[in-house]
């Protein structure tokens, strides 16, 4: 996992964190363990190295901006070092387009049509997919099952992958985006060459897109390059990036290329397609977190909620929220994704152990079991629950009475947080900071 890799960052950055004072040893001691920690991410050597002495020559022949301590500085130096190696991201542009998908087998690119599909959908375009993958079986079956979870029209058939690609855009026409599954193979072999670029010639595609997958480390940037001077990519998608310590080794590879990485696959849900920002990524390795990744997932979540949210916000300032409303975070929170995944974009997320994340998420989803199993009235009044109440709710939720006991005890708690930011002043603070009106 690229835990270890971030944790070998973290500690090196401590070093100058926690340091009485930055000296030449120090600035070498924590350049060695940087060194180590990227080449046993996969990073390569000479870039590693090239990288260590711009740190070593800018940390001590640089001069601190205005106002900035010598230990600011030199964090500053290695933060924009690291990002460097990593590379530029660039995000799919939001308008008309055709996009051709290629890549190798086994390197989750049907997947990832179906990922790419849903990040369009969710901002509001209409999306179609073509399967013109005609040499591998079921490959248009497994298109179409992906498909069909997010409601988006697939069209594939008989003959050739032309001919497939041809009838596809006609009747996809009228549609916004068009995703194009192309075939792959164990290699990049002269008849996919020739495949893909008569399907090129068809589409005229605004975007060539490789997806890669991240656990071949360096060998990334091979096909990278490989497959631009075959066709001329526009961008790359890292598949897998949340379950292989070579992660570091694959962005570093890709960003040589000059190729730009668009998007990182996170997980095996069809949500889980995060664009790529060099920064962000290295922050979140860092135990620094994301919190503009968390805003913009709160924000999807929350899309066509806002006014329900708001007036939840309000009520839950003010100290005078129900279970109801509780329950109804809880589900905006959901929405958001699995919470191992919330946990990481917050600062020192990655530091919560893996046991703490799902004794919360299990509790959590117990939590709402039990609401599910309680009336509306007593959801709307949690006062009203009594010894018996709790006997039936605990019953009809299948857990024991002190699940149902703790469950108020947190709602209680909650509250009583809540109502220590009653007076006015207090409140008009933070609606301010939360952007609601009084």
């Amino acid at each position: 996992m690229l835990k270890n890799f971030g944790e070998a960052l973290r500690s090196a950055f401590r070093k100058i964190a926690n340091a009485p004072f930055i000296d030449r040893d120090l600035i070498k001691e924590v350049v060695r363990d940087i060194q180590r920690a990227l080449i046993a991410g996969d990073v390569n050597v000479k870039l590693v190295l090239e990288m260590s002495k711009r740190i070593e020559k800018r940390a001590l022949e640089e001069k601190p901006l205005p106002g900035m301590s010598n230990r600011e500085h030199v964090l500053k130096i290695l933060h924009e070092e690291l990002a460097s190696i990593l590379g530029q991201g660039r995000e799919l542009p939001l308008k008309k387009q055709r996009i051709m998908m290629v890549g190798l087998y086994g390197q989750g690119k049907t997947t990832t049509c179906g990922k790419l599909a849903r990040f369009f959908q969710k901002k509001g375009m209409k999306v179609a997919l073509i399967a013109a993958d005609v040499h591998r079986p079921a490959a248009y079956e497994q298109l179409k099952q992906i498909a069909e979870k997010i409601n988006v029209p697939v069209y594939g058939g008989d003959g050739s992958a032309e001919k497939v690609v041809k009838e596809g855009l006609d009747k996809f026409a009228k549609y916004d985006v068009v995703i194009i599954d192309t075939a792959g193979r164990h290699a990049l072999e002269d008849d996919l060459i020739k495949e893909m670029k008569k399907i090129a010639k068809i589409t005229h595609p605004d975007e060539k897109i490789l997806v890669i997958d991240a656990s071949i480390g360096q060998q990334a940037g091979k096909q990278a390059r490989a497959f631009n001077d075959a066709i001329g990519i526009t961008g790359v998608i890292l598949t897998k990036m949340d379950g292989t310590a070579k992660g570091g080794g694959a962005l570093s590879a890709v960003a040589e290329t000059g190729a730009p990485i668009l998007y990182i696959g996170t997980g095996e849900h069809i949500d889980d397609l995060e664009k790529f920002d060099a920064i962000r990524f290295l922050s979140r390795l860092l135990g620094m977190g994301d919190l503009q990744t968390l805003i913009e997932k709160a924000e999807e979540a929350a899309k066509g909620k806002e006014k329900k949210i708001e007036e939840t916000a309000k009520k839950m300032l003010s100290g005078k929220f129900t279970l109801l409303d509780m329950y109804e975070q809880m589900e905006l929170l959901s929405g958001m994704g699995p919470f191992q995944k919330i946990a990481d974009l917050l600062p020192l997320g990655g530091k919560l152990k893996d046991e703490d994340v799902y004794e919360t998420q299990k509790k959590l989803k117990k939590f709402r079991i039990i609401m599910d199993s309680m009336t509306k009235k007593e959801l709307e009044n949690p006062n009203i629950i009594k010894s018996s109440h709790i006997k039936r709710i605990a019953r009809g939720a299948g857990v024991e009475t002190r699940d149902v006991k703790e469950l108020l005890r947190h709602y209680n708690m909650s509250k009583k947080l809540m109502k220590s930011f009653s007076n006015k002043k207090m409140q008009k603070k933070l609606m301010k900071q939360f952007g609601l009106k009084m």
